[in-house]
């Protein structure tokens, strides 16, 4: 199988697998290496194993295509039964991958040359009349559509096996990523989930399902045709069950000294989770999952290696894609031919940037106000409120990329000397959005006026908190989404420091330099007027986000509180330490009981009031490093950091909240709520637990009707990575976001992998083109250093940078020294 897989450069191989024809001529999968009583020239046949409900899920190209030939392979055994609206529709999809674009002529002699259905005569009109509205469909997308179709027939990736029930009926069983199912010819009757079974078993040739004691029957009994017959489909049965439940590997139960009872087959191979979370190789999913999902993949786990470096003999169109893996010397090739000089890297900077601030500001104007239409909860004053900010700012934006976009393609290409002096700046253009943002001033200004009117909609409505708080969970909302709300104002900081390098690059001579210091001039004035308010906004968007991750705290965002830092301490007690969230503002400090509950947030146990406290120093009379102790109201708490310079961080801060609380009259009240439900039984204790059941894959379909909370917040990464951040910390790094194409070294050869990452919020985002609607993992940078790669590390390439944490290392490489240098 791992030959095959090389032969084929696939990477997600874990949902394929090998068979064979036996001497009953029953198809066998091939499940370990050993000698099977086979014919004597045996063929195997590499298939489609394992059929995930979400087809969006293969996100490599070859393995749609590989899907797309089962699913062809499938329709033509009429295994794969449908409707004839249905059949018609998948071959009108497979026909346009493999003739193209509709001619009827051509589309006519094809079908009768090939025959992709039962039948297929008389559905010949239909399958053409279906072929000519997929005009300009590339054989890629149409493989996707493809299996956007045939995933949601009743028959897809089902495997029928023989049996009868008590009363001799015949029957056929089968099984799918949700349960073990019952059919009756081609018809469902009868579906048991993983959720109800509790045990499957076989005895000679009876298949049993033990059922869990609430369902009014235990046990159901199916007499299948012989006892090769019934282990087959129970080992198929234990395969689909490991891959789409058991998200963490059981332990190995010991063996017995003198005899063993019941089969010795254990699947051990990568689950559907193990292959989601697969880091930063291909397969990333982000988004919805939870914090603990994607950093445990990335930060205990490294990326495989590619397959193979040689070239699929496997001629698909879906290979050429911009996303795949580059060898060293086209990426080379490709770098000397771009310009080099710190002019054109600083407006490629630009142009990657402005590529994710618009896909931010269409995250607002397209998905997010297309989510509030759809609801008859939302005022209409809030409707017309974040449609007259934001569009118009979304329109300008989208122009002004176009002539960025038009602009580099003119500089990288060659010309005449005449024209390159013409076209290798880029001054007037950003004076032109400079002038033309000034003008948007009324919409930048009312953007404050949007997060706090979102806000009172959702305090004033239930229905729209929770419409708000779903929209979070999705894979498109990869951040806060009142940071998206905030993002116009964060580009103006960006574009004053793109004005602000250029200047210092250009001579007063140059012809592009007074364009860019009048540019600068109005980005300086525009920003000096709105930053008072930024400043304001940026910490009532901190105190919402906190809001939501914490339990038992009621009025936190109220005028005049302000953050100050929050992250992780050990709170000395009898049992010894134990690891606390401290959340610091100017009035209060508030700490969490231990763990996270199930709903992703932490539970307040206790605030101590700033007012007259008093902060030492205690390494000495406690005997625990980095340790101080916090003095207020006649009680003490002991609580230590994980280094001094943490330590040195969390007394400065205190003594400076300690002060400002002197000032703060009469800000504090109690925050505590008076009801605190929340069972000692949701707490999870570590992050070990986080990776179990309760995050993982939904079991019962949506969870859009759970009150679960963002997962991967600035709060959850202190937590996991025992670490803290200020406000001046959130400060800079708005000030530091970055956008561009990284190359990522493979942990166990020299292969280099182009990705695209935005670095936002603490947090390196991976998609494989800019053009991606969602990032396909990320990897939260708290903790991590950032050092160059020494040579002993045997890295022969320029430009490349190593991040580490702990144990765990990743290389990346940027495409000039400019870019190194960000």
């Amino acid at each position: 199988f791992e030959t095959v897989c090389l032969h084929l450069n696939l990477i997600e191989g874990d949902y394929f697998g090998l068979e064979f024809q036996s001497h009953h001529r029953k198809m066998v999968s091939l499940y370990k290496v050993c000698v099977y009583p086979g014919p004597k020239h045996t063929v195997l046949r590499f298939v489609v194993k394992f059929f995930p409900p979400d087809h969006s899920l293969l996100l490599e190209e070859l393995t749609r295509y590989l899907f797309a030939l089962q699913v062809r392979q499938d329709l033509a055994s009429g295994r794969l039964t449908c409707s004839d609206a249905s059949a018609s529709l998948l071959v009108s999809h497979i026909i346009q991958s493999e003739i193209g674009d509709f001619e009827e002529t051509q589309c006519r002699q094809h079908l009768l040359n090939t025959n992709y259905i039962p039948d297929q005569m008389a559905l010949m009109d239909k399958i053409m009349e279906f072929h000519h509205k997929h005009i300009g469909q590339t054989p890629a997308e149409s493989d996707y559509r493809l299996l956007e179709v045939a995933s949601r027939l009743e028959m897809y990736g089902i495997r029928l096996h023989p049996a009868k029930d008590r009363e001799g009926t015949k029957l056929s069983l089968a099984v799918a990523h949700g349960g073990v199912l019952v059919f009756q010819g081609h018809n469902r009757i009868n579906n048991f989930n993983w959720s109800k079974i509790r045990k499957l078993s076989f005895k000679r040739r009876r298949f049993l399902i033990k059922l869990r004691q609430n369902v009014n029957q235990d046990t159901l009994e199916f007499l299948m045709a012989s006892r090769d017959c019934c282990k087959m489909f129970w080992k198929v049965c234990v395969e689909y069950h490991a891959f789409f439940r058991l998200f963490e590997e059981p332990r190995p139960k010991p063996k017995p000294v003198l005899f063993s009872r019941g089969s010795s087959f254990r699947f051990r191979t990568i689950n559907i989770k193990g292959i989601c979370l697969r880091p930063v190789l291909m397969i990333f999913i982000c988004a919805c999952l939870s914090f603990s999902e994607v950093t445990c993949a990335l930060v205990n786990g490294h990326a495989e290696d590619c397959r193979g470096a040689t070239p699929s003999p496997l001629i698909s169109p879906m290979l050429n894609d911009t996303g795949a893996i580059r060898t060293d010397d086209e990426e080379d090739n490709r770098r000397k031919n771009c310009p080099t000089d710190n002019a054109y890297c600083i407006a490629k900077e630009l142009l990657c940037t402005e590529r994710t601030y618009l896909k931010d500001l269409e995250l607002i104007t397209v998905s997010f106000q297309g989510v509030l239409d759809k609801e008859d909860c939302v005022p209409e004053a809030l409707k017309t409120l974040l449609s007259s900010t934001y569009e118009p700012l979304h329109s300008h934006h989208t122009h002004f990329l176009q002539e960025l976009e038009e602009r580099l393609s003119l500089w990288e290409g060659p010309c005449s000397t005449e024209v390159k002096g013409e076209m290798q700046r880029i001054g007037d253009l950003l004076l032109k959005s400079a002038q033309e943002l000034k003008a948007l001033s009324g919409q930048l200004q009312m953007i404050s006026e949007c997060v706090f009117a979102l806000e009172r909609a959702c305090v004033a409505s239930r229905r729209l908190e929770c419409v708000c708080r779903e929209f979070e969970l999705q894979k498109v909302c990869y951040i806060p989404l009142n940071v998206f709300l905030l993002s116009p104002l964060h580009r103006l900081l960006h574009y004053r420091q793109i004005l602000d390098r250029l200047c210092k690059h250009y001579p007063p001579t140059h012809t592009d330099y007074s364009d860019c210091r009048a540019a600068l001039d109005d980005v300086c004035e525009l920003e000096a007027a709105l930053r008072p308010g930024l400043e304001q906004i940026e910490n009532y968007q901190k105190l919402l986000e906190l809001q939501k991750d914490l339990i038992g705290v009621e009025h936190l965002a109220v005028a005049g509180r302000q953050l100050i830092r929050l992250g992780c301490l050990s709170k000395l007690s009898g049992k010894g330490l134990q690891q606390r969230m401290f959340f610091l503002f100017n009035d209060v400090l508030l700490y969490s009981t231990r763990g996270i509950t199930s709903a992703n947030q932490f539970t307040v146990h206790r605030q101590l009031p700033l007012h007259g406290m008093t902060i030492r120093e205690s390494e000495d009379e406690w005997g625990v490093p980095h340790s101080f102790t916090l003095m207020v109201q006649q009680q003490s708490l002991v609580v230590a950091a994980c280094s001094e310079s943490e330590m040195e961080k969390w007394m400065e801060d205190l003594k400076m909240a300690v002060d400002m609380a002197e000032e703060c009259n009469g800000l504090t009240a109690d925050l505590l709520s008076a009801s605190k439900d929340v069972r000692a039984s949701e707490v999870v204790e570590s992050e070990d637990d986080l990776c179990g059941s309760r995050t993982s894959l939904p079991r019962n379909g949506n969870n859009s009707g759970n009150t679960l909370n963002r997962g991967n917040t600035t709060a959850h990464v202190c937590w996991h990575r025992n670490t803290s951040v200020s406000m001046l910390d959130f400060s800079i790094a708005i000030e530091n976001q970055l956008s561009g194409n990284l190359l990522r070294k493979f942990k166990n050869s020299n292969g280099w992998q182009k990705l695209w990452v935005v670095f936002t919020n603490f947090t390196l985002f991976f998609y494989k083109t800019h053009e991606d609607e969602y990032p396909l993992a990320s990897l939260p940078l708290l903790g991590y250093s950032v050092t160059h790669a020494g040579e002993s590390e045997n890295i022969h390439k320029d430009h490349v940078f190593k991040l580490h944490f702990k144990s765990h290392i990743y290389y990346f490489r940027t495409e000039s020294e400019y870019f190194f240098e960000r």
